[in-house]
């Protein structure tokens, strides 16, 4: 290989590391340690941890940091610069690497978590897999917190709130994250959902309702024809793709232009909300009655 070759190639390879390079990688592709020293003196070269060096300039993007944190540790991007990576968390300002357990030593500025885990490449940058990021956050993050990022997974189309739920079911280490999406990925049958739905309603003052009948070329869930009430429930909280929200704005809209009130409870309200439906469901009778 030519001097301009290898030189090309440090480059090459440098762009696709967000311009960084080891000196491992330098060495491998021809330089001695003479030349990395000269270009090091040069300011070719910017040391940025043990072995790994940012190439022509010393700034770097936060990608270019990630991409020099995980080569010095000989690791992965983890926890919450994992989430920043994946862009379901903003970015927390601190770097988490994660290395196999029996690896050793520590870097200034960078916090290493020493685990085996499940690991991809994106933005061409080695990261945990985005479940194994859910479950790494999921010990830190608030409730709120974490629902923020399920529903930003869901809204970026990285992974729908029922297939995270499915891909957790032998996961070590994720009961906190199955207990938040069992929530909100609960779905009940039709016979079910009346058993739970149909107290409510009677507590809260109402008759007993027309179940999944067709009103104005819809079939519904619960509807009260004295009152012109008609209540709907959702399986999911988060994923609703836009063909789905659309065809229920258009049933509410239907249902309004008739003369007729639209309610919406979600399944998991029924089933673990049921003061927030049975209030809901009386103030709404109270106001029809």
């Amino acid at each position: 290989m030519t001097t301009k070759t290898v030189h090309e190639s440090a480059w090459a390879l440098a762009r696709r590391q967000h311009g960084v390079i080891t000196r491992g990688q330098l060495r491998a592709l021809g330089f001695s340690p003479a030349a990395i020293r000269h270009r090091l003196a040069q300011g070719r070269l910017h040391p940025k941890w043990r072995g790994v060096y940012a190439v022509g300039r010393p700034e770097l993007t936060r990608e270019g940091l990630w991409t020099a944190a995980t080569l010095t540790c000989r690791g992965v991007l983890s926890h919450s610069t994992a989430a920043a990576l994946w862009a379901i968390r903003p970015d927390a300002g601190r770097i988490e690497v994660s290395v196999p357990a029996s690896r050793r030593g520590q870097r200034p500025g960078i916090a290493v978590h020493r685990k085996d885990a499940d690991v991809t490449t994106l933005r061409g940058i080695r990261v945990t897999s985005l479940v194994q990021t859910f479950v790494d956050i999921s010990k830190t993050l608030t409730d709120d917190e974490l629902e923020a990022a399920i529903n930003e997974a869901d809204t970026r189309d990285l992974i729908a709130p029922d297939n995270l739920r499915a891909a957790l079911d032998r996961r070590r280490g994720a009961t906190r994250l199955r207990k938040i999406l069992d929530r909100r990925t609960f779905v009940l049958t039709d016979s079910a959902l009346e058993r739970r739905f149909l107290p409510l309603a009677r507590k809260a003052g109402l008759p007993r309702p027309q179940t999944r009948t067709r009103v104005n070329g819809f079939k519904v869930d619960f509807y009260w024809s004295d009152l012109a009430l008609v209540v709907e429930t959702d399986g999911l909280r988060y994923h609703r793709t836009p063909g789905q929200q659309a065809k229920d704005r258009r049933r509410d809209q239907a249902h309004t232009a008739a003369g007729l009130t639209p309610l919406r409870f979600t399944h998991a309200q029924v089933a673990h909300e049921p003061d927030h439906v049975r209030a809901t469901l009386a103030a709404v009778a109270a106001r029809l009655g």
